[in-house]
């Protein structure tokens, strides 16, 4: 039997952009990127809507096929998107693209509209499985454009099906087996016009988790230019009869990376306690000092790790893609020793939250209990709002944080 093993999601402003059009969800068995467009905020109000038809629609069926749920909730969200762009001429025209991915039964199901992507990573094979939406790529397939032609096109952004400009909208579905290993990957187009098909592979195979994999391709992607909104949604399946010791995916972050438990650092001090690092020849005697050596530099990292962890706290996801408040450092160690501890969750996905409430979330900036406390808090009484402006610096203070939080906190 196959299970969703791992999951990773990340979504970016890129560099040419002021506002994050772009929204997801990531809620097992059900995963989507949407990429909004239109004036005036219309965008990333008709994402967020698309992304909220999954919140709204609960647990999946288990007798309805997966196809119909998908087409059911992208038709849900059409309608909710046209009507709202009829009731206020602000909004006249807005809509956003919808790839949407359910796994069930061992089969993976795809929901599809516009030119967001879905690929499948297998046996060091990227395939995509989605067919773009788009005026390019109806000349491409009329052969009226070479590959080379398509990807420089200045009309390649140009989409012919999308959510919310016509009450009812055609659905691409179909279904593929899936298979232990198997790794699917959700996107915008920020991603895909920014990083070649290749690359995002070669991305994929060399990352040690999917946490790693989907920063990387944000990074590629705001390399390239980032000229677009970019967001990857990536999960990993697995059978639950795999072998013991696979190792799990490591929670990383930049924080701990600056007090320097880097990934790098990790796994080669687990690989020298599990012999498998670049360790002398295995004579009886070297082989003892090896493993003293390895369990003394554990015990200095693990107990500074937890004198670190008692005081600071940092807000991140649960196993839900929910906001979820944590206590101590957003790092595990070796042999499963975890620095943090959830202190509770909240019934928010961190994909319908605005951009710097995002950052807020996934950045796991350090905190102390109070600050930590009134953020999640605040999330949860106004989620679809930014987050609070910082309060005013006293006048007898010269040094102050709140120019650098009032930018964050400066979109509406």
């Amino acid at each position: 039997m196959l299970i969703v093993a791992e999951e990773a999601h990340k979504t970016d402003t890129g560099r040419q952009r002021h506002a994050n059009e772009d929204s997801y969800f990531a809620r097992s068995p059900l995963f989507a990127v949407a990429d909004g467009m239109g004036g005036a905020q219309a965008g990333e109000v008709a994402s967020r809507i698309a992304a909220g038809a999954f919140e709204r629609r609960g647990q999946v069926s288990a007798d309805e096929p997966a196809e119909g749920q998908l087409e059911q909730i992208a038709q849900a969200a059409n309608r909710e998107i046209h009507q709202l762009a009829q009731e206020d001429s602000a909004r006249a025209g807005m809509g956003t693209t919808l790839t949407a991915a359910m796994f069930r039964d061992d089969e993976v199901a795809l929901g599809h509209v516009g030119d967001s992507r879905a690929y499948l990573l297998r046996g060091g094979q990227l395939k995509r499985l989605t067919k773009d939406h788009s005026l390019v790529e109806e000349l491409r397939r009329q052969g009226r454009l070479t590959e080379e032609e398509a990807e420089e096109h200045p009309q390649r952004s140009i989409i012919t099906r999308a959510l919310g400009p016509e009450p009812n909208v055609n659905v691409d579905t179909m279904t593929f087996p899936a298979r232990d290993g198997d790794v699917y990957l959700l996107c915008s187009d920020g991603l895909t016009t920014m990083v070649s098909d290749d690359e995002i592979r070669q991305i994929l195979v060399e990352s040690r988790s999917l946490r790693s994999a989907v920063s990387k391709l944000v990074e590629a992607a705001n390399r390239g230019g980032g000229r677009d909104n970019i967001t990857a949604v990536a999960f990993r399946v697995a059978d639950t009869d795999a072998k013991e010791g696979e190792e799990s995916a490591t929670l990383m972050s930049r924080t701990a990376e600056q007090a320097g438990l880097t990934g790098e650092r990790v796994r080669a001090a687990t690989d020298r306690m599990r012999g498998r690092g670049p360790m002398p020849a295995p004579r009886r005697r070297r082989r003892i000092l090896g493993w003293v050596v390895a369990a003394a530099a554990a015990i200095v990292i693990i107990g500074g790790g937890f004198l670190a962890a008692r005081s600071v706290y940092f807000l991140g996801t649960d196993q839900d893609g929910n906001v979820a408040l944590y206590r101590g450092l957003p790092y595990t160690l070796p042999l499963g020793v975890s620095l943090y501890s959830k202190q509770e969750s909240i019934p928010v996905q961190v994909g319908t939250l605005s951009e710097d409430r995002q950052q807020a979330v996934t950045g796991h900036t350090l905190r102390g209990k109070g600050d930590a406390t009134d953020l999640v808090n605040d999330i949860e009484a106004r989620p679809t709002e930014g987050l609070p402006p910082p309060p005013a610096p006293q006048p007898s203070k010269k040094k102050s944080g709140a120019n650098s939080n009032g930018q964050q906190a400066k979109k509406s």
